[in-house]
């Protein structure tokens, strides 16, 4: 989403703040509120260096359509703030934010009670354009100081930005809410200057943005991702179960087109299994599945680990579990290694309180909401059992077996075309003997097609050591992308 498209959005807010009556001031008030807090910040970046640039210049006047004249008043603007410790401001307007999530005072927030995250995150994009404009490192530490200092502010009203959370996929609800998968920036050429561009590139967010469009549901969409989930290597056991699965939601489709009753089911899942054998891929192609027979609203999948879901002291937990649980309502949470959230039961972990939360989540948005865990089979066992109401929830359990090790050559292979490299036949051969001997001797934490991924970088730096030492004229195009026996190491 481009930065000025997330201004916009950020001024849209000011809207919902107002109707809800948090601010006391006229619509329109708080939205220039905004806009000069927002100004004012980036005049502030642009003079850290000393010296606005045309670029600079242009950036603001883009992101805001703000009438300055900057000739005669960006100096005594940017001269106010250094006099007031603008580096240690908090601006006006987002106080107004903060009152509005903290206090859900918005109802039916399409932001999901995330529009301070999702303000700051769009004070962060404006930094990292005016930090691009300038080329002052200067700039761009300013900008980072600062977001930091926002983020502590409104941390003290327990709202975060959870960047222990990773967002992919999903498509934008019907109320125009869409689980973010990326803000970019970036910049084109007009005469000489870099202006301004609204396709843009950088860093991932996590916080909801907002195109307007509405959902577009393919059913037919459902066997090209079917076809997706088989081309996947191995995993012949996961394809049948998840087969069977789909089969049942077509079904259960069909009889409610003739009013049939359908035995209602949960559709949570546990999936067992050892690292690196494409639980969390399934997991996406399922949320996609789900999106496409409508029975999600989005689709998105949000992955997270205990460390996005637990706190380090009381009251914490929930606030964080419930903010992941609201990214990912309309799609599937999936919780990698659950079981870490109960394996300690010290006096201070709170690792309990974020399966209560997640319990809790699960029945109130059934409709809206698929809950997957994955782990170790044996941890994972252990894990459903530490709650009464935890295995009960879970309607599925699949397990994803170890790659064999043809099925690793053929990752590797896989990898390799990705990359626009190929084995030779003797290397080829060698990486089998090398999967097959670390498959009858696995250690406790075989990684599978992780390990593939190692091994593969591995190769690579070693031919390129071995190529760069030929001569000029035998580094041709096949030399260039061909992997030999040699060049193969160990598994580490």
């Amino acid at each position: 989403m481009a930065v000025k498209d997330r201004v916009e959005n950020c001024f849209g807010m000011c809207d919902l703040i107002t109707a809800a009556g948090v601010s006391d001031s006229a619509q329109r008030n708080l939205r220039s509120m905004l806009r000069v807090d927002m100004v004012n910040f980036c005049v502030y970046l642009a003079y850290e260096d000393s010296v606005m640039t045309q670029d600079e210049e242009r950036f603001i006047s883009t992101m805001f359509s703000y009438p300055l004249n900057w000739a005669t008043r960006a100096d005594a603007l940017a001269e106010l703030n250094k006099v007031e410790g603008f580096p240690k401001k908090i601006p006006t307007s987002i106080k107004y934010f903060i009152l509005a999530d903290a206090g859900r005072r918005v109802p039916n927030d399409p932001y999901r009670h995330q529009k301070t995250a999702y303000l700051i995150q769009t004070y962060e994009e404006l930094g990292k354009g005016m930090a691009l404009f300038s080329g002052s490192k200067a700039v761009e530490a300013a900008a980072t100081a600062y977001v930091k200092m926002l983020d502590k502010f409104v941390e003290g009203y327990g709202l975060f930005r959870n960047k222990n959370v990773r967002i992919s996929g999903g498509k934008p609800k019907t109320d125009g809410t869409k689980p973010s998968t990326g803000v970019r920036i970036t910049t084109e050429k007009t005469g000489g200057n870099a202006t301004p561009s609204g396709t843009e590139s950088q860093a991932p967010s996590d916080v909801a943005e907002v195109p307007p469009r509405p959902v577009d549901l393919d059913p037919k969409r459902v066997d090209e991702i079917m076809s997706e989930l088989n081309a996947l290597v191995g995993l012949e056991t996961v394809k049948e179960e998840i087969g069977r699965l789909v089969n049942l939601l077509r079904v259960q489709q069909m009889r409610q087109e003739f009013g049939l009753q359908n035995k209602g089911t949960s559709r949570h899942m546990v999936f067992y299994g050892n690292p690196g054998t494409g639980k969390t891929t399934v997991a996406r192609l399922l949320a996609d599945i789900y999106r496409e027979l409508g029975l999600l609203p989005t689709g998105q999948l949000v992955e997270v680990d205990r460390a996005g879901l637990v706190g380090g002291y009381v009251g914490q937990t929930a606030i964080k579990t419930s903010e992941v649980i609201e990214q990912a309502i309309g799609g599937v949470l999936f919780i990698d290694e659950a079981y870490t959230l109960t394996a300690n039961k010290g006096q201070n972990d709170f690792g309990q309180e974020a399966v209560e939360t997640i319990l809790k989540a699960m029945e109130d948005y059934r409709d809206e909401l698929i809950v997957i865990v994955a782990g170790y089979t044996e941890l994972m066992q252990e894990f459903l059992e530490t709650n009464p109401g935890l295995k009960s929830r879970f309607n599925y359990f699949i397990e994803f077996p170890d790659y064999t090790p043809e099925e690793l050559v053929a990752i590797l292979e896989l990898m390799c075309k990705k990359n626009e490299y190929t084995l030779s036949p003797e290397a080829k051969e060698k990486a089998l003997d090398i999967f097959t001997a670390r498959c009858e001797d696995k250690p406790e934490n075989f990684a599978n097609a992780r390990e593939v991924r190692n091994f593969m970088e591995d190769a690579m730096l070693n031919h390129a050591g071995r190529v760069t030492k030929l001569p000029k004229k035998a580094r041709t195009k096949k030399v260039l992308s061909q992997l030999e026996a040699e060049d193969l190491g160990e598994l580490t």
